[in-house]
């Protein structure tokens, strides 16, 4: 039983490299993207019809790179296997409740 904290804690440390590795590479394919596309687009030819998209990629990339920092730093990433477990309890308690199925377990 003493290795079991153990191999949560190494899972976990593997977790956090890999989503801190996957985030970072996509990130940075991402911006190498954006500066391909800019440098494609040419000042004499209509400079303008690719920079509200940009722009716009651009807000979207930041929040979506600020909500995923926020819920990593703030521990959403932790247990990601409790909330399934507590939704499948609350449902079999409220079909309990409601007199659908017995006390036991189904599986």
């Amino acid at each position: 039983m003493s290795t079991q904290p153990n191999r949560r804690s190494g899972a976990r440390t593997a977790f956090h490299v890999f989503f801190v590795l996957s985030v970072t590479v996509a990130g940075c394919m991402f911006i190498f993207k954006l500066f391909s596309f800019m440098k494609t687009i040419k000042k004499d030819e209509l400079a303008g019809f690719a920079f509200d998209p940009l722009i716009v990629y651009g807000f979207v990339a930041m929040g979506f790179i600020f909500l995923l920092s926020w819920a990593y730093l703030t521990g959403q990433f932790r247990d990601i296997e409790s909330p399934k477990h507590e939704m499948l309890k609350r449902f079999e308690e409220q079909e309990r409740a409601e007199g659908l199925v017995s006390g036991g377990n189904h599986e």
